[in-house]
């Protein structure tokens, strides 16, 4: 049975083209080219998922090719494994350079050929799966605030402020990054929350005040349905990001250390966000009355050493800040 994805295969000699036909017909649909011109123009009408590029070819040899694909945004994304004499492979970091992910040594081995196609279709679909889940992100943390236009640019900008004060907390970057993506969904839950509550001109108390505490376990409820690890610190902020360093936030009452650090930083961007930008209720404040009032819960309210950090690239916030201007 054969796999979805295409193959391009690239080849001025029609015996090569027919030895790695003969090997992934299959389980793929193949598409040929004899020559540079060919191989761009058949990139750019079937989209290949692979391309296996001879390097030795007249006119525009493999190189060729391959920058000119990489320099095409329709193309660029497109994986290239050179396929070469044995006396090439001196050309190698050359190859890696133009933008190739491997090579493929002549004469082809069959079971290699298939191994080496398999490993980059593989890392293919993970990209793939990675784009959807960033816009399955994207979506539920616009879907948190569907029915609040005043918060719509706050999600981006505390995305913003999150990853900053990760990154100044010592965070590698690839869960700066992640934090970056999970902290829009920080009030997915309240796709749960009447609209009533929502756009309420006033500051909320009583019964409705509790109903409105309830979108941190509806955000965790529908953001931990899965085990990517995205969506799992999502769910996480989504749960924790109302804890109080001092014990005396929601829902769980954890204090200091036992919030997960992706709360208590999400907390900071959050209530900074929250109080330098209009409201319903309110106007933003002064900048240095936000300061003040974020010192003043130091210990009590956030991370005193994260708050630290915060309040140190400062410089930094109000650049993202100004980003996101009208």
């Amino acid at each position: 049975m054969k796999d979805s994805y295409k193959l391009l295969l690239v080849d001025d000699e029609p015996n090569n083209l027919k030895v790695l036909q003969q090997i992934l017909k299959d389980r793929y649909e193949l598409i040929f080219a004899i020559n540079g011109e060919k191989a761009l123009a058949a990139a750019r009408d079937h989209r290949p998922d692979l391309i296996l590029l001879d390097i030795m070819m007249p006119d525009m040899d493999g190189y060729q090719v391959c920058t000119r694909l990489k320099a095409e945004a329709g193309t660029a994304k497109i994986p290239v494994i050179f396929v070469t004499a044995m006396g090439e492979t001196e050309n190698e970091a050359y190859g890696f350079d133009v933008g190739a992910v491997d090579y493929i040594q002549k004469p082809v081995s069959g079971p290699i050929v298939l191994r080496r196609v398999q490993t980059h279709l593989s890392l293919v679909r993970v990209e793939e799966l990675d784009d959807l889940a960033r816009a399955a992100i994207e979506m539920l943390g616009a879907a948190g605030h569907y029915n609040d236009p005043y918060t719509g640019d706050h999600i981006w900008r505390m995305a913003a402020y999150s990853a900053a004060l990760a990154r100044a907390a010592g965070w590698s970057p690839s869960q700066v990054e992640m934090v970056k993506l999970a902290a829009p969904t920080h009030d997915t839950g309240k796709i749960g929350i009447p609209h009533a509550i929502l756009k309420a001109q006033t500051g909320l108390a009583g019964r409705d005040w509790e109903i409105m505490k309830t979108h941190s376990q509806i955000g965790y409820d529908i953001l931990s349905k899965t085990d990517n690890p995205v969506f799992k610190m999502a769910a996480e902020i989504a749960l924790y990001h109302h804890e109080r360093w001092d014990g005396g936030g929601y829902p769980a009452g954890l204090a200091g250390a036992a919030i997960p650090e992706s709360a208590r930083i999400v907390a900071i961007a959050d209530v900074f966000d929250a109080l330098s930008s209009k409201r319903p209720y309110k106007e933003p404040w002064p900048l240095q009355t936000v300061l003040d009032t974020m010192r003043s819960g130091a210990g009590t309210h956030f991370d005193p050493r994260l708050l630290e950090l915060f309040l140190g690239i400062m410089p930094e916030i109000l650049a993202l800040q100004a980003q996101f201007a009208p």
